[in-house]
């Protein structure tokens, strides 16, 4: 008998048919038209039928069959505590980089969870290893149509990938490759370079395996290992330096010529902070490509410069005099200065507040990783009067008001009663923002896991729908 987990309903939409059925919030759906479900990519495809039976257990303990008809694209509007019912498949490597053995304390758990779960990359573009997979998920990958994956290859030598991420398996990312291709899965790539390690002669090496595999292979991506200040695995990593950066941006941008020259598209792309450790402008859009791999911080910068751009045709051409100070990452915070002097170029109004991350470290700057508590405290030692102050949006839990050390937004507004503080996702709030504060809001998504018909899948917030092949 298959072992049952239960979904769990954290939310109802309202005019559903799960508001019809009397559905509520702590119902677990045990099983759909007799079968147990593992996760919502199971759920997803066993609603595509149009008569449907849910077993439901209630809060109390008690069971029924909740038996109705639907359309075949009808969906039942819930949305689940989790997207894996059967919990979480973890990683058993130990790399030298990995950034969950650095979060350090008093964050909050979910921060701790090193997932390593193919199922949530397809869902939500998390990056795997392959290290834990086996048949059976081959098998259900390309029975399912599960593509694309996102996979974190670091480097195709054999014995230096088992070495990084200390687990002998580990060498054998080219033949795990071959299954995903052999399911008929497409894959975005990533490597976390390291410098003096997977970096030079291993990277090219790197590029040249994953260009190979075109076009299977979808894009490849290549980020600077990020250290913070609580890192305590004995072996020694460094950062990269202004020179090292250069040389990385000059190596990657031979491969992007070439690519170009064969195909008309990039391929492989650098995470922002090589440019901005290396003191260069950003790539323009083109380079990007429509953007592939965004959610993994790719081209962040140049988005959000284009987005800003777009916004100036779509506002009225008023502004309002809020006195403004805007919360940044170091890294990035040029960025958000040389934008906001377009609007208010004598600086009489707008000012950006770099904020050096004290919980992780300086070496850490982007915006996505600033405390609650390291925002509050630069905001108590600004001296800007400000009327209003815009923080990243990044640096928010998905879909809820909560910063990494769990404090929330909500607790910021207290410390601040007399500053009305707001979220920053995108270069248009960013504009519209700066220019009319007094009207500008933002709603963010919940936090719930739902699904979507003909066998599509998303978490609402994070504004992308991962879609199966079928």
């Amino acid at each position: 008998m298959a072992k049952i987990y239960p979904g769990v309903i954290l939310r109802v939409l309202k005019g559903s048919i799960a508001e019809e059925l009397e559905l509520v919030p702590g119902d677990k759906i045990l099983k759909v038209n007799g079968a147990a479900m593992r996760d919502i990519i199971d759920f997803s495809f066993a609603m595509a039928d149009e008569e449907i039976e849910l077993l439901v257990e209630h809060p109390d303990g008690t069971q029924e069959i909740v038996a109705f008809d639907k359309d075949y694209d009808e969906e039942l509007g819930v949305e689940f505590e989790r997207a894996v019912f059967d919990g979480i498949r973890e990683c058993a490597n130990h790399c030298y980089f990995c950034f969950v053995d650095m979060i350090g304390p008093d964050m909050r758990h979910s921060l701790s969870v090193k997932d390593d779960d193919y199922r949530l990359s397809f869902l939500y573009g998390n990056f795997v290893t392959l290290t834990n997979m086996g048949e059976a998920d081959f098998a259900r990958i390309k029975r399912l149509h599960l593509s694309p994956l996102y996979v974190s290859v670091q480097c195709t030598n054999p014995a230096l990938r088992a070495e990084m991420l200390r687990y002998k398996g580990a060498g054998d990312i080219l033949g795990k490759l071959d299954c995903l291709e052999a399911a008929g899965a497409e894959y975005h790539t990533q490597v976390v370079l390291c410098h003096g390690l997977n970096d030079g002669e291993e990277l090219e090496r790197t590029i040249s395996d994953i260009a190979a595999r075109r076009p299977h292979a979808l894009s490849l991506a290549i980020v600077p290992v990020g250290l913070t200040k609580h890192r305590s695995d004995p072996f020694p990593l460094v950062q990269f330096d202004r020179a090292g950066a250069g040389a990385v941006i000059d190596q990657v941008e031979a491969w992007q010529r070439k690519i170009r020259a064969e195909e008309g598209r990039t391929f492989i792309y650098l995470g922002d902070e090589f440019y901005f450790l290396a003191g260069r402008e950003v790539p323009p859009a083109k380079m990007y490509d429509g953007f592939p791999q965004l959610d993994n911080g790719i081209g962040l910068t140049r988005n959000f410069i284009e987005e800003w751009k777009r916004a100036e045709k779509n506002l009225p051409g008023r502004e309002d005099d809020t006195v403004l100070c805007v919360i940044s990452g170091t890294a990035v915070a040029p960025v958000m200065e040389r934008l906001a002097r377009e609007l208010d170029p004598e600086k009489r109004r707008i000012h950006v507040l770099p904020v050096e991350n004290r919980h992780f470290g300086t070496t850490v700057n982007v915006s996505g990783l600033l405390t609650g508590h390291d925002i509050i405290h630069a905001l108590h030692l600004a001296d800007f009067g400000a009327d209003g102050v815009l923080i990243p949006a990044s640096a928010l839990r998905e879909g809820e008001d909560i910063f990494l050390d769990d404090i929330s937004l909500s607790d910021m507004r207290r410390a601040f009663p007399h500053t009305r503080i707001e979220p920053v996702a995108t270069g248009a709030d960013y504009r519209e923002a700066l220019a009319f504060f007094g009207g500008y809001h933002r709603d963010r998504a919940s936090g719930g896991y739902t699904w979507q018909s003909n066998a599509g899948y998303t978490k609402p917030v994070a504004g992308v729908s991962r879609r199966a092949g079928a």
